[in-house]
Formats: structure tokens, sequence, C-alpha cells
């Protein structure tokens, strides 16, 4: 799946994500794991100031973090960067 359609998918249903959905998808952007503590995980990205920190709840992730990245792709035109994989 391409970045655009990995996009499409996580803005169409953000109640809806998985945990381990929503982590990949940051990874497809170029962040990497960076740490976390408990049902949290934090990635990072070189050259993006802003941290995307995830909570896993119940195998779900929470709505408003999936917006997060949603906001930091955009922001940071993350669409346009690199390969469409």
């Amino acid at each position: 799946m391409g970045r655009r359609e990995l996009f499409q998918e996580l803005k169409a249903d953000p109640k809806h994500v998985r945990f381990d959905h929503l982590c990949r998808a940051a990874e497809a952007f170029g962040f990497r794991f960076r740490g976390g503590k408990g049902s949290h995980q934090v990635f990072v990205r070189e050259g993006i100031p802003d941290l995307l920190n995830f909570q896993n709840v119940k195998g779900w992730a929470k709505p408003y973090q999936v917006k997060q990245l949603l906001k930091v792709i955009e922001k940071y035109n993350l669409l346009e960067d690199g390969d469409d994989a």
C-alpha cells in the first residue's frame, strides 16, 4: 500500500485504527520507534521536531493520536517526500 492510500485510509476512519497499523503507518512515513513506557510508544523523524506518542488501548489507537499523525504528515508535506512506498 502506498503512502497516499495509507493516508486516505487513516483519514477516512480515525476512530477505528488498530494500534499496530498506526505504528506501521508512522514508519511508512519515515518515523522510527524511539522508545516508550507501558502502553505508550514514541516515534521520531529526523528534521521534524514533533514527537508522536501513541497509546495502545486494548489493541486500538486513540483517534486523536491518529489525527496527530495525519496533521504532521500534512504539515511537513510527507506525502510528497520520497517514494510512494
